[in-house]
């Protein structure tokens, strides 16, 4: 079992061991904030559940599966001569003829469920990954909007309501800073895969591909 999933337990490591750091430093930083304004501190229980660390958190995930369904989506249609990241141009179509395929020894079921089903499973992987994104953003908006209307009312302001906060600057500079480095560091893997390799990786062409070679 280990084996045969280690890359996607060992990322779930990482991420576990990540969002505990970001809940456990955020807490100090927000007893911090609250000795400083003379203010109750929260527990770390009651910090898990506050705005600040949820809008935090969901801040982040939204960048990383709007970035992900982009990605997904623009490489079926997009190339980039020479990216492993990029599929072969002059390579014959993968998923021509779906119909036939589906009756393949080891296809998915619910190719042979009829069209609609075959249509939609043929953009699943997209649609979820858009769906994800759909989610944390607004998750991420709701929060941070709690949290802007908190520092509003401590100012003697009128807070925004959860609708007008949308069109607040705060929200898009919140997403835009996160938004334009995945877009970025994407943009950088798909280039770099034309020149560098990484041994053994699929991410990556053989070592000894040619600059040229498009896909894996």
């Amino acid at each position: 079992m280990v084996r045969n999933n280690g890359l996607t337990l060992v990322l779930l490591l990482f991420f576990g061991a990540s969002i505990i750091g970001q809940w456990i430093a955020g807490w100090h930083v927000q007893v911090e904030d609250a000795h400083r304004h003379g203010e109750q501190a929260l527990s770390l229980s009651a910090y898990s559940f506050s705005p600040e660390f949820l809008s935090s958190v969901f801040e982040n995930w939204e960048s990383e599966f709007l970035q992900m369904s982009a990605y997904v989506v623009l490489t079926a249609f997009l190339i980039q001569h020479g990216s492993a990241e990029s599929k072969d141009p002059d390579g014959p179509p993968r998923d021509a003829d779906l119909d036939l395929q589906a009756s393949k020894p080891g296809a998915p079921k619910i190719l042979r469920w009829g069209p609609i089903w075959r249509a939609l499973y043929a953009q699943s992987l997209g649609l979820a990954l858009a769906a994800l994104f759909v989610i944390s953003f607004v998750i991420h908006w709701s929060q941070s909007a709690r949290v802007a209307a908190q520092d509003a009312i401590a100012h003697g302001e009128q807070p925004l309501t959860t609708i007008a906060y949308l069109g607040d600057t705060q929200l898009w500079f919140e997403s835009f800073q996160n938004w334009q480095s995945e877009f970025l560091s994407t943009a950088v893997l798909v280039l770099l895969s034309i020149f560098l390799r990484q041994r053994e990786s699929p991410e990556s062409k053989a070592v000894a591909a040619h600059h040229n070679q498009t896909g894996e």
